[in-house]
C-alpha cells in the first residue's frame, strides 16, 4: 500500500502531524512572543521579512534533526556521545540546559502576568500553578495520551492571527515596509540577531529528533531506518509533511504576532515591551479589551506547549550524553534521571520566575547561550547527519544537505553579528 493510503487508513492527514508540528509551536513561547512584540513595537514592520527567510533554514535543520532520530533510533546527544569529544559533550549540554530553565522561568513567569491579564489576582501563584500542572501532565500522563493532548495545544498559537481580525492593519504600509528604510542600524541588527536567535533554537533539534527515535517504542511496528529500510519512504515523506506544516504554522504566528505589535503598538509610540505580558497589557487601552484578552490567552496557550517541550529536551540531552534511560514513553519508575531532570528543570524555572531577576536579563542571557552553543551543534548535527557510518544508506544528501549548511552558516553569520 502506498504511504498515501496507510495514512488514510491510519487516520488521515493529521494522523501524519506530530514532533515537528509540536516543534514548530513551541518555538513560539512566551519568550518568543516577547521577542517578536519587541521587534514590531520597536521597528513596525521592519522586521517581517525574517519570518520568510527564516522558514527554509528552520526546516531545512529540522528535518535533519528527525532524520538523525527516525535513522538511528536515537536522539542528538546519544549520537553526539559516540562521536563528539566528551568534555564538548558535557560542555554544551550543560549550556543548552541552563539557557532552557532560564527560557522555563521567562516562559512560566510571562503565563503567571497573561493570567492576571485576564482574570485578575496573584501572578506569582498563577505561575507557580502552572509550573506544576505543566509537570504533572508530562510525569503523570503517559506519553501516547500526552501526545494528543501537545497537538490540540497548538491551536492556541491561532489567538495570534484571530488578533488581526479585531485590529486595523493598513496593509498597503504592510507590504511597502517589509524592505525597512531610515532605521537605527545597530539597534537594528540586533533585533535581528534576537529573533534568528529565537527562532533557530538548539532545543527545538534535541526535542524533534528524541520524539521521531521515541516513535519506534511508541509503535511496536516501527524500527530505526537502518535496521528496517523498507519503512523510509513513509517515514521520510512524514517527516518532510510534519516539519514543513510546523515550520510554517511557527512562522506565520510569529508574523501576525509582529505585526499586530507594529500596527498598534508601534503605530501609537510604545516602543519597548519587557515581556509577552506587557504587549498584551499595551494593546487593552490602544485596541480594546477583545485584542488584549486574545493575546494573552495565546501567551497561556503556548506556554503550557512550550513548558513542557523545554524541560523535556533538556531531560533527553542530559540523560543521552551520559547514557541513561530516556524516553516519556517510559514509566518515571524506569526512567528516573530523566524525569528528575524534568523536574527540577520545571521547578527551578518557577523558582527563577518569581525572583527578583530581571526578566530581560534572563531573556537576554538565554538567547546568548543559545546563539553561541546553536553553531557547534547545528554543525555536529550535519556531520553526523551526513556521514555513513551513522546513517548508512541514509545520510543526508542533495538540497537538504546544502539546507543543513546553509542554515549552519547563517547562524554562524548571526552569532558573528551578535558577538560584534
Amino acid at each position: 500500500m502506498s504511504f498515501t493510503g496507510r495514512a488514510t487508513a491510519r487516520g488521515g492527514w493529521a494522523r501524519r502531524l506530530g514532533a515537528g508540528l509540536i516543534t514548530g509551536a513551541a518555538d513560539d513561547d512566551p519568550s518568543g512572543i516577547a521577542t517578536y512584540s519587541q521587534a514590531g513595537a520597536q521597528f513596525g514592520y521592519g522586521t517581517l521579512w525574517t519570518t520568510l527567510f527564516t522558514l527554509p533554514l528552520m526546516i531545512g535543520i529540522q528535518m535533519v534533526s528527525a532524520h538523525v532520530g527516525r535513522v538511528t533510533g536515537r536522539g542528538l546527544a546519544a549520537n553526539m556521545r559516540r562521536h563528539f569529544p566528551r568534555p564538548v559533550l558535557v560542555a554544551l549540554v550543560s549550556l543548552l540546559l541552563v539557557a532552557n530553565v532560564i527560557n522555563l522561568a521567562a516562559d512560566i513567569g510571562a503565563m503567571g502576568e497573561a493570567l492576571r491579564l485576564l482574570l485578575g489576582g496573584p501572578s506569582v501563584l498563577y505561575a507557580l500553578g502552572f509550573a506544576v500542572i505543566s509537570l504533572l501532565l508530562e510525569v503523570v500522563i503517559p506519553f501516547p495520551r500526552y501526545a494528543p493532548l501537545l497537538k490540540a495545544m497548538t491551536m492556541s498559537l491561532l489567538a495570534y492571527v484571530a488578533t488581526v481580525f479585531v485590529i486595523d492593519v493598513p496593509w498597503g504600509e504592510v507590504w511597502r515596509s517589509l524592505v525597512p528604510r531610515g532605521l537605527a542600524w545597530r539597534d537594528y541588527l540586533v533585533m535581528v540577531v534576537a529573533v534568528f536567535g529565537t527562532t533557530i533554537s538548539p532545543y527545538l533539534f534535541f526535542w524533534q529528533a528524541a520524539e521521531e527515535a521515541e516513535e519506534e517504542e511508541v509503535d511496536t511496528t516501527l524500527s530505526p531506518l537502518t535496521a528496517a529500510p523498507e519503512q523510509a519512504e513513509e517515514a521520510f515523506a512524514r517527516i518532510r509533511f510534519d516539519t514543513g506544516v510546523g515550520m510554517v504554522y511557527s512562522n506565520v504566528v510569529a508574523f501576525f504576532i509582529m505585526l499586530t505589535a507594529g500596527a498598534v503598538l508601534h503605530a501609537h509610540g510604545v516602543t519597548d515591551i519587557r515581556n509577552a505580558a506587557d504587549a498584551a497589557s499595551a494593546l487593552q487601552p490602544l485596541a480594546g479589551p477583545y485584542a488584549a484578552a486574545l493575546f494573552a490567552a495565546g501567551i497561556v496557550g503556548t506556554g503550557l506547549l512550550a513548558v513542557p517541550v523545554l524541560a523535556g529536551s533538556a531531560a533527553y540531552a542530559v540523560a543521552e550524553a551520559f547514557d541513561v534511560r530516556a524516553g516519556l514513553g517510559n514509566k518515571p519508575r524506569d526512567a528516573r534521571v530523566f524525569y528528575l531532570i524534568i523536574a527540577g528543570s520545571t521547578l527551578l524555572g518557577a523558582l527563577l520566575s518569581v525572583s527578583r531577576l530581571d526578566p530581560i536579563h534572563m531573556l537576554f542571557w538565554a538567547a546568548v547561550i543559545n546563539g553561541v552553543i546553536s553553531v557547534p551543534l547545528m554543525a555536529g548535527i550535519m556531520l553526523i547527519a551526513t556521514q555513513e557510518s551513522v546513517m548508512g544508506a541514509f545520510r543526508v544528501g542533495g538540497s537538504l544537505r546544502w539546507l543543513g549548511w546553509a542554515s549552519t552558516l547563517v547562524m554562524a553569520a548571526v552569532v558573528l553579528g551578535m558577538l560584534l
